[in-house]
């Protein structure tokens, strides 16, 4: 998904400009149906799926662009046609934008934006950083929390901040189905908010960084003080794919995966769910 800012901006230095939009597939294709890219005569805007579909994509674009058209259609079959080893068939939109289509296109992203899942970083030191810097690039709202100022301060990705003296206030508040990973600079804070985020009962994903050993410890102390509360969803260590390699990157890396996989776990769930309420 494109991010809205990112995409006012593209137009606004680009004005003449075609979407192109993915509207159907068959068999195996790169992307799928909704998906778009924004072409202009010298810059393109997000992606279709790369490949030989998408340098064909854009040539047609440019192709429209330099004929002054308002819009073709294409079909391809990926395989006879490209010569890709996808082998479905792919449906094209391809529309040139005027000002009004520009600013529904914003209108569009923003509100997609708005519905993203929520991703709560707590804790901005090394490692919240690095998860930071992987998840600005996923279709997520990631928010990264702390209450040192030096530490917000070095946050680099483009996620949005919080310094707030009670960053359980930011878990409290935060929408339905987000998920939260935990790993600030104490342990006894640690424990709160993570206690804090199982308690709500709906979060999507609660990861403490840590131990067997912290985690151990967590389970004592959380028993003395939430009776009968489930710790099943809680996962500590987080980024556990990472194996022996403690490196941020590595563990950020790695916990990124894991909360995309509980993401679209919970998203498959709650949609079967529908259907059999349907």
């Amino acid at each position: 998904m494109i991010a809205p800012d990112t995409l006012g901006a593209f137009f606004a230095a680009h004005p003449d400009c075609v979407q192109v939009s993915v509207t159907q597939t068959a068999g195996s294709a790169p992307r799928g149906a909704g998906t778009d890219m924004i072409v202009a005569a010298d810059a393109c805007l997000g992606t279709i799926g790369g490949g030989r579909l998408e340098y064909e994509a854009i040539a047609a674009a440019r192709d429209l662009l330099a004929d002054g058209a308002g819009s073709r259609d294409m079909a391809v079959a990926l395989g006879p046609d490209l010569g890709q080893c996808c082998g479905g068939r792919v449906s094209l939109s391809l529309v040139r934008l005027d000002a009004s289509a520009r600013a529904a296109a914003v209108e569009r992203a923003r509100q997609a934006a708005a519905a993203l899942p929520r991703v709560l970083i707590m804790g901005a030191g090394h490692v919240g950083r690095a998860l930071a810097r992987h998840l600005q690039h996923l279709p997520l709202a990631c928010t990264v929390v702390d209450d040192r100022a030096e530490q917000i301060a070095c946050v680099d990705a483009a996620v949005q901040t919080r310094l707030t003296a009670l960053p359980e206030a930011e878990i409290t508040g935060a929408p339905a189905g987000a998920a939260f990973v935990v790993l600030t600079h104490d342990h006894a804070l640690d424990f709160l908010l993570a206690t804090a985020a199982l308690e709500r009962r709906d979060a999507r994903y609660v990861g403490l960084v840590g131990s067997a050993t912290k985690r151990a410890r967590f389970e004592s102390w959380h028993r003395d003080r939430a009776a009968g509360s489930n710790l099943d969803g809680l996962t500590c260590p987080i980024g556990t794919a990472a194996g022996s390699d403690k490196r941020p990157e590595a563990i950020a890396v790695a916990t990124a995966a894991e909360v995309m996989a509980a993401l679209a776990g919970r998203s498959e769930a709650g949609a079967k769910g529908m259907a059999a309420d349907g």
